[in-house]
Order: structure tokens, then C-alpha cells, then sequence
């Protein structure tokens, strides 16, 4: 096809992001894919017509505002399994039209979710079950802190796994590195931050753990939640809450609302929820 397409993002190197920007700028780049590197201010389209954004609740609004003051014409089509509460109310309203996708893809599983305390035998065991079926682990710790003692806790309650680690302050480096690993299958067990809610399309990664879950907020953890289940294999996906401490009242209705809504295709009714 006669069209240029380019890709955004800090993982390509400087020279390379400013050789692209001006391509974008100049109009000679017909499609650029790109993450919010897509909304510096150096980047000026020169006739944009449609702007798609995907995963829209990753997205401010002063991004999307930004978007939108590059061409006050350009139609734009948002994309997201869990829309924010302004642009559901919007849609509601009669301000933007909304279509739905009901039917998930041939084969899909319900993932099963589960809501328990803090236990390294659920851990041992959840992890042993995966790779017991050649699959892999997410183990979410949202703690950049202390996130390499996790791995190594992780890893001496299963010595048979292989564990890698992928957060944002990673170098771009460190973090492709880890990131092919695992796509490529030769980690067990990544253990991870929120980097990993959206984007990801890994089929073999089908257990996800999420320590503190009563800490995400409730459409977090369905995004966090969609990226296992992504085959014909069914997805495990468990909760993992403090000992001995009672939950708010909050977080109770929360992790109850991700109990219920074990169905394929529960985004819209979570994100109503959160509304």
C-alpha cells in the first residue's frame, strides 16, 4: 500500500525520534503509531484527519485536549475496555456515540478470580499449577522500592522458576530485555508494576497474582485482569489482600464487584459501576 507508517515512543533513540517527528511534521509520514510521546509539543501534524486512541484511560484529559487543538476537524475514535467516567457520561449524554463489542473471540475463557489473604502455599501453589501446564506468571507488586526482594521471595518459594522483573524506571534497555524474555518464554514468572495493564498479548501468560489488590482502584484491576485469559486456556487470577487487617468499606465493594463480574465482555458494567 502507498503509505508511510511510523512508530513513537522512548524506545527509539533520539536521532531516530527527531528524524520521525519531522517526517510527521512535514506531512511525509501518513500513520504514526505512538505512545504519549505522541502529545509533546514538538510534535505538530500537518494535516491530521483522525486521531484513534487506544486504551483512552490511560490517557488525561489534557492529553486528549492537546490531540484535539492539532486539528479542530480531526474526527476521533477512542478505544477502551473500561471507559473513564467523563467519557461514559458523555456518551450517555448524547455528546459522543458509543458502540459496543459484546461478543469476545472464539475459544475465550471466563477468567476464574479469587479473593484471598496474603499466603506463600496460594503463591507456591498458583505458580506451580501454571507451569505445570508450560504457561507463565504475572506477580503484580506495585512497589518499585522493594520490588527485587519481592522477586526473590517469589523465587524461593518456587527455586524452579525462572523470575525476571519489569517496572518503568527500568532503562529502555532493561526493560525490552525483560519484556522479550518473557514474551519469548524463557522467564516463568515476571514479577511486575502496572506497566503491564495495558498493551500486552502474551497467550502463554494465563495466572496473574496481584499483591494489595485492595490498593487498585476497580478499573485497574479488570484492565489489570485482561491481560491473561488471552487463548483458548482458561486464566487464573488471584487477589491477594493484607493479613489481619479489615478492609475499607471501599475496597470491600471493589474486590466484590471483580468477584461478580466473572463474564467476558464485564468492562462496560464495571465502568458504569465506577460512574
Amino acid at each position: 500500500f502507498p503509505v508511510k507508517v511510523e512508530m513513537l515512543s522512548r524506545f527509539r533513540s533520539l536521532s531516530e525520534q527527531k528524524d520521525i517527528v519531522d517526517k510527521v511534521n512535514n506531512g511525509t509520514v501518513d500513520i504514526c503509531i505512538g505512545t504519549h510521546r505522541l502529545v509533546q509539543k514538538d510534535v505538530r501534524f500537518k494535516d491530521l484527519g483522525l486521531i484513534i486512541i487506544d486504551e483512552e484511560q490511560r490517557f488525561g484529559v489534557a492529553h486528549k485536549e492537546r490531540l484535539k487543538r492539532m486539528r479542530s476537524q480531526a474526527d476521533v475514535l477512542t478505544l477502551t475496555a473500561t471507559p473513564i467516567p467523563r467519557t461514559l457520561h458523555m456518551s450517555l449524554a448524547g455528546v459522543r456515540d458509543m458502540s459496543t463489542i459484546e461478543t469476545a473471540p472464539e475459544e475465550r475463557l471466563p477468567i476464574k478470580t479469587y479473593v484471598s489473604e496474603f499466603s506463600d502455599d496460594l503463591i507456591r501453589e498458583a505458580i506451580l499449577r501454571e507451569l505445570d501446564r508450560e504457561g507463565q506468571v504475572y506477580f503484580l507488586h506495585n512497589r518499585v522500592y522493594n520490588i527485587e526482594y519481592m522477586a526473590e521471595y517469589v523465587g524461593m518459594l518456587v527455586p524452579d522458576a525462572r523470575v525476571g522483573i519489569a517496572h518503568g524506571q527500568m532503562s529502555e534497555d532493561q526493560l525490552q530485555k525483560s519484556m522479550m524474555e518473557f514474551t519469548h518464554g524463557r522467564l516463568d514468572v515476571l514479577v511486575c508494576t502496572t506497566i503491564i495493564e495495558s498493551g500486552l498479548d502474551i497467550p502463554n501468560a494465563n495466572t496473574l497474582i496481584i499483591n494489595r489488590a485492595d490498593n487498585f482502584g476497580l478499573a485497574q484491576l479488570y484492565q489489570l485482569r485482561g491481560r491473561i485469559g488471552r487463548s483458548s486456556r482458561r486464566g487464573y487470577s488471584y487477589l491477594l489482600i493484607p493479613r489481619a487487617r479489615s478492609l475499607t468499606e471501599a475496597a470491600d465493594r471493589r474486590l466484590r464487584a471483580m468477584l461478580a463480574a466473572t463474564e467476558l465482555g464485564s468492562g462496560f458494567r464495571i465502568a458504569m459501576k465506577d460512574l
